[in-house]
């Protein structure tokens, strides 16, 4: 089943590079940047509108309650006036115009701006606070000022689309694909903002409509997604290969749609457990697929950091498969010296980020490019953008080679 949108939503979608019906062959659309022609480098601004524990820990560490582990149970398990006041000044200060200059100078073209479907709507009952999308809105204006395009990214859905804390509540099971209300609730999200952007189209050049959702949970996701998918031009692959997708939405019956596929190696004990040779060849593996996918394909999301040490990561209080603090992991190593403030890192250690940073964008553009994950942290500096610019193992320049044949 397909979702109908009205005429002028449609054409709402359509102005913006995106899709709701699919468009005549003789009709292209007119997206406000080349993809295709000219590739996609950009970072992600993680942890501002949508609150991630390990971005920023010490916004969960301040509240004093270990039952707080994500955006949920920030508004749910604190003074509402509390946590209202650290919101505002997280969103105030976590990302400025000075941001986006940076970015600009670092020769990027793109940012990708996560945000909850709680910025628009809780009509659920849902204890999220409000108050997003006036930054939002100036994130638009500062990108237009330093000549970077965005990406708006649904990165929550009602009932959570995986599980994830990162999605705003983490829970054992996802929920988004059970209930007709939550996929409708996120659709009428989508529409809004087709229509906010609707004459921005030379700034917000893609809508992603749902971060990540599980499909490795099995078939009434990927159905739901399916489902949905056929409204929008950026489409998350669901954690499936991308050969699942081959034939969806394809021109010349459809124009415009891109794909957004997130690669990463250290969420299972087999990726943690590489040598650093190892991840570099895995990045490097990915090029066929992304060269041959019959959309573009973004990789929407990756990392120079090769293990899954940063405090938090995989959830407030879990500790990691690396060092062997993830319950039921077998340790690999120490932590120590491979995440947190670069200070602690070695010259060699710094080489193989610069390398594997290398491995992955010259692979990456062999699709439509990337957009890392992300661009600042509180205090994992091997994730950080903004730190490896800083530190050396990211050049000023993105096109910059110190190893253009790592790839062979």
């Amino acid at each position: 089943m397909a979702f109908s949108f009205g005429r002028v939503a449609a054409l709402s979608l359509l102005a913006l590079g995106l899709l709701a019906q699919a468009a005549p062959a003789d009709n292209p659309i007119s997206p406000g940047f080349p993809i295709g022609s000219q590739k996609v480098r950009g970072v992600n601004l993680g942890g501002w509108l949508v609150l991630e524990p390990w971005i920023t820990p010490s916004l969960f560490d301040n509240t004093g309650n270990p039952d707080i582990i994500d955006e949920w149970t920030f508004g749910q398990l604190q003074d509402r006036g509390t946590a209202t006041a650290k919101l505002t000044n997280h969103w105030n200060t976590w990302v400025t115009e000075s941001d986006f200059a940076q970015i600009a100078a670092a020769g990027l073209n793109h940012v990708r701006i996560p945000i909850g479907f709680w910025a628009f709507d809780v009509s659920g009952g849902e204890p999220y606070i409000q108050g997003q999308l006036a930054y939002l809105q100036k994130a638009i204006t500062w990108a237009r000022n330093h000549g970077i395009k965005v990406i708006v990214d649904l990165h929550g859905a009602p009932g959570s689309q995986n599980g994830f804390d990162n999605s705003g509540h983490k829970v054992s099971f996802p929920q988004w694909q059970s209930s007709q209300s939550n996929i409708d609730r996120t659709n009428a999200i989508i529409k809004k903002l087709a229509s906010m952007f609707a004459d921005q189209s030379d700034v917000v050049t893609m809508i992603a409509p749902l971060n990540e959702p599980a499909g490795f949970d099995g078939s009434d996701i990927l159905n739901a997604v399916r489902q949905y998918c056929n409204t929008i031009v950026l489409l998350h692959d669901a954690f499936q290969p991308l050969s699942y997708w081959n034939g969806f939405q394809t021109a010349p019956n459809w124009q415009g749609v891109a794909m957004d596929t997130h690669i990463y190696q250290m969420f299972s004990q087999a990726e943690v457990s590489r040598t650093n040779q190892q991840h570099i060849s895995s990045a490097c593996s990915h090029a066929s697929d992304l060269s041959s996918f019959d959309l573009w394909t973004i990789v929407g999301e990756w990392t120079p950091a090769a293990t899954d040490c940063a405090k938090y990561l995989n959830g407030r209080g879990v500790g990691a498969r690396y060092d062997g603090t993830f319950a039921g992991s077998t340790r690999v190593g120490s932590c120590t010296g491979i995440t947190g403030k670069s200070s602690s890192f070695s010259a060699s250690y710094k080489t193989f980020l610069r390398q594997y940073w290398e491995a992955q964008t010259i692979t990456y553009e062999k699709g439509a490019g990337w957009i890392q994950w992300t661009w600042k942290t509180e205090q994992a500096d091997d994730w950080s953008y903004q730190a490896g610019l800083a530190g050396g193992w990211i050049p000023q320049n993105p096109t910059d080679r110190q190893y253009p044949n790592i790839c062979g």
